[in-house]
């Protein structure tokens, strides 16, 4: 159920970077609808946190700001909200602290309502507009293959796209994965597609999560139903701006000795959230949880992932490439295969590309 809740919460804040659609008229506050919002937000807080010293040590700091007068300036909902969520950061160092304006937000005992069929049929029909946040998917030169993830959706709904995509990846020789602007999502779905490189049957206990408020923890493993399975070298492009579910599987590939980083040092947020209506239609996503590797007994949390080979993240995939290619020279065993590998990498190392051919053969 925890886990649920954690989808809930991450479907609703994806929905929120883009909230105009659903988000009410703005609504002016005073001095003591600020305070009550406030004392609200620090008892959630207080109560939820995943943790409880960092959580007295902000709320009392927003509590200090909000008596002197701080946030007079933020008079309505939105302003409100954005401030808070600013200061909600900035206090605490957690990236996945967060505050929005959001109408008719219902909570049942501090926890998100699960959304009813209705509802999951949009979610699913969303996720499928965006194309399972599958932006792009190519075989590069040399039979190199290349996805760029930009999310995690729920596994219900992108689980058969992972794998189809990893279907027209098979034949390929070394594969790309591209996360540099993978904000997160869900961490079902990193372990479901994670389950791709490994072989079939290996099941891998990837990372556990601890909820505070209901006091349990969740394993989540490789899932042994996965068919498509992929045995050549993996790459794993990151940015500054990898997060959460982003980097949860980059750690993971790197943890599990399975994948190569190449790229920045990611963001640093590992703790996954709940929401929570403090008032006046203001959302808080608050972080309940804590992420632990179960290679590394750790996680990224403030630190992000550090990659194997550091790059800027747009060197990234020409650095991937030339790796790739070198690799491939090295273990051709024809004589003209490898003379045309080392004519792409050739043109790779100098940042060209081949241009499509239009012409019939023979044309000039």
């Amino acid at each position: 159920m925890a886990c649920r809740k954690k989808f809930v919460a991450a479907v609703v804040l994806g929905a929120l970077l883009s909230f105009s659609a659903f988000a009410a008229e703005d609504t002016v506050l005073n001095a003591s609808a600020r305070a009550a919002i406030v004392q609200t937000l620090v008892t959630k807080m207080n109560a939820n946190y995943i943790e409880p010293a960092v959580a007295e040590r902000v709320g009392s700091a927003i509590v200090r700001k909000n008596a002197e007068g701080g946030y007079a300036t933020a008079a309505s909902v939105k302003a409100f909200s954005a401030a808070l969520a600013k200061d909600l950061r900035e206090l605490s160092g957690d990236l996945h602290f967060g505050a929005a304006f959001y109408e008719g937000l219902r909570e049942r005992s501090g926890t998100p309502e699960l959304p009813n069929r209705a509802k999951m049929e949009e979610w699913r029909d969303q996720t499928a507009r965006r194309g399972y946040d599958i932006e792009k998917i190519e075989r590069l030169p040399g039979n190199v293959g290349y996805i760029e993830l930009s999310g995690f959706g729920g596994p219900e709904f992108v689980g058969a796209a992972y794998t189809a995509a990893m279907s027209l990846m098979a034949g390929t020789d070394a594969l790309i994965l591209d996360l540099r602007r993978n904000g997160g999502g869900s961490p079902a779905s990193v372990a479901y597609l994670m389950s791709h490189f490994f072989p079939l049957g290996d099941e891998r206990h990837l990372i556990d999560m601890y909820d505070r408020p209901s006091d349990t923890t969740r394993q989540f493993w490789t899932v042994k139903t996965v068919a498509q399975r992929y045995d050549k070298p993996v790459y794993v492009l990151t940015s500054a701006r990898t997060f959460s579910g982003g980097e949860d599987f980059s750690y993971g590939i790197q943890a599990q000795k399975r994948g190569t980083v190449v790229g920045e040092t990611t963001g640093g947020g590992s703790n996954p959230v709940s929401w929570y209506n403090v008032g006046q239609d203001i959302i808080v996503s608050i972080p309940t949880a804590r992420t632990t590797n179960f290679v590394t007994k750790t996680n990224w949390e403030h630190v992000g992932v550090k990659p194997d080979i550091a790059v800027p993240a747009a060197q990234a995939l020409q650095t991937a490439q030339v790796a790739i290619l070198r690799n491939l020279v090295s273990s051709a065993k024809d004589g003209n295969e490898r003379i045309e590998l080392q004519r792409l990498l050739a043109m790779v190392e100098k940042g060209e590309s081949e241009k499509p051919v239009y012409t019939r053969r023979g044309e000039p």
